[in-house]
């Protein structure tokens, strides 16, 4: 009975899972067949989830149109010099305010949990006038640094500190180790699953931004993947097929996908550390 019950509950679970999935598989799907066929229908066969006939055609003419390659470039380095930056400055900062003494500790964690209050689209125009004064905009820089210094970042970071439990930190001091030491030696590593756990959403962050670098990137070469394919999409379905417009989705979004399959289990650990301490 209890294994009956189990199944059941499988595949009840499966069917909302297949649904949310079929718009991912149709984009797939539609991606792999020629325009030629998609200029005529849409769904030849099995609703256009099965890409018959098979071409890999629109993913050769997306990277060999236009600035596409130098576009997906820009996003690999935005998003790795973004969650780098996040990582030093959260594990930093995180790492202060839950094991230092200093002056004006109480004001800047209060200072950081009022930071998650304020919604980011509230601080676009003073970063762009800021930038704009500073001739910063149309670079990489500017579309990493405003991004750098989260609040969410710091407090995920200060949280996982305080749950470490102190007696690792003194018996490291008993041995004669300074707190740089012991932070980068001993609570670095027991912080890994935090770590991964933010680095993984400031990338998936990171790549799929679209709003500040519409506004801070107006010079082509420095566009972001997500920018750039949508600066195409406007005439290129007619122009160039529906299957290239599906590709340059998957594109858009296989990397990220990757990403979190290959380092899932650590975003799990995270989840499950704090109440697995005590």
């Amino acid at each position: 009975m209890l294994n009956r019950g189990y199944y059941w509950l499988v595949l009840a679970l499966s069917i909302p899972a297949f649904l949310w999935l079929v718009p991912t598989i149709w984009m797939v799907s539609l991606s792999l067949q020629p325009n030629e066929v998609l200029a005529r229908t849409t769904s030849t066969t099995a609703l256009g989830l099965v890409p018959i006939p098979f071409t890999f055609d629109n993913y050769l003419a997306l990277f060999s149109f236009g600035q596409t390659p130098l576009w997906f470039l820009n996003s690999v380095i935005v998003a790795l010099g973004m969650t780098l930056g996040v990582l030093a400055v959260s594990t930093t900062a995180g790492y202060a305010l839950a094991r230092l003494n200093f002056p004006f500790k109480t004001p800047l964690t209060i200072l950081c949990l009022i930071g998650l209050m304020v919604p980011e689209q509230a601080v676009f125009i003073p970063l762009y006038t800021m930038f704009a004064d500073f001739g910063w905009h149309n670079s990489y820089h500017a579309l990493i640094l405003p991004r750098m210094a989260v609040p969410i970042g710091v407090f995920l970071m200060m949280s996982f500190f305080k749950a470490i439990p102190k007696d690792i930190e003194e018996a490291a001091r008993l041995d004669g180790v300074g707190w740089l030491a012991i932070f980068w030696h001993v609570m670095l590593p027991l912080a890994r699953p935090a770590m991964m756990t933010l680095a993984i959403l400031t990338f998936l962050y990171a790549w799929n931004d679209y709003l500040w670098p519409l506004v801070s990137a107006q010079q082509r070469e420095y566009f972001t993947i997500t920018l750039g394919l949508a600066s195409i999409q406007s005439n290129f379905a007619q122009s160039e097929g529906l299957g290239r417009v599906m590709a340059s989705g998957v594109i858009a979004s296989l990397p990220v996908v990757i990403l979190f399959l290959i380092f899932q289990r650590y975003v799990v650990q995270a989840m499950t550390a704090g109440g697995s301490k005590g």
